[in-house]
């Protein structure tokens, strides 16, 4: 029986990281191009006592299409024998390859292998990348798998995240860089539901925002590599509502990156 903790990590991956897929392949050209014309469906699962678990991509003229769970027959699939060999090899603590159904579509599973591994390149930085166009893009998919993280840790029913979530009235609290409203992405809760979305939440000003000045203010913060506090002080990071929650929201930032790590 896998713990809680290999629970969450999972869902993070699963719900979270996966569907970072599709955004990279839409972002970078060296990858779409791999997939022009390409047709399939892609899964990537992991065995348990409870039932298979897994995400899984449709993909149509090259088009992804990310659907969490599992289906019958994919034209590939990159099954890990359980939870926890899923969850060490995306967070780079084991190399053990999964089986992999399906490995005559080639030309279909060398372009998914490109893009996790792009994938996992990315997200496992510890410093900012040195281009302009890797630095947004990296941005873009932490600020997505923060929010979508922390609504998956509520989810799966993490007590600390769901007690502030089912106390909560309805609130938006959001991520964004100055003039790159493209990057943004939120979270609203409500009564012990929460959702994740991407872009700017535009029905109302949100309830807390933590907005940067740049993209490599916000990068700072995000691979941990400057002090929040110094970043407030100096202009770098601006929260916007009261500071108790810019801690609270702070929080379960770390808390989804020690899942996703």
């Amino acid at each position: 029986m896998i713990t809680s903790e290999e629970l969450y990590t999972n869902k993070i991956f699963l719900n979270s990281v996966l569907p970072l897929v599709k955004v990279i392949i839409e972002s970078r050209e060296n990858l779409s191009k791999k997939f022009k014309g390409k047709n399939g469906r892609v899964q990537i699962s992991a065995l348990d006592s409870d039932g298979k678990v897994g995400t899984h991509y449709i993909i149509k003229d090259g088009s992804f299409t990310v659907v969490k769970g599992i289906i019958e027959n994919p034209n590939i699939e990159l099954e890990f024998k359980s939870i926890p060999a899923l969850n060490n090899f995306f967070a780079g603590k084991s190399k053990k390859l999964p089986k992999i159904k399906g490995w005559y579509h080639l030309g279909l599973l060398i372009s998914t292998l490109s893009a996790l591994m792009t994938m996992a390149k990315l997200l496992g930085a510890i410093k900012a990348p040195a281009k302009k166009e890797d630095k947004e893009l990296l941005v873009k998919l932490l600020f997505y798998l923060l929010s979508s993280g922390i609504s998956q840790l509520n989810k799966t029913g993490h007590p600390k995240v769901s007690s502030w979530v089912k106390k909560s009235p309805d609130r938006v609290y959001a991520w964004t860089v100055n003039d790159k409203p493209e990057l943004s992405a939120y979270i609203r809760v409500k009564a012990g539901k929460s959702k994740a979305a991407r872009g700017v939440y535009r029905r109302s000003k949100p309830f807390f925002s933590m907005r940067f000045d740049n993209v490599d203010s916000a990068l700072g913060i995000l691979l941990e590599t400057d002090d929040m506090i110094e970043s407030t002080a100096s202009g770098k990071l601006m929260m916007e509502g009261a500071p108790e929650y810019g801690a609270q929201l702070g929080e379960y930032m770390l808390l989804v990156g020690s899942f996703a790590k």
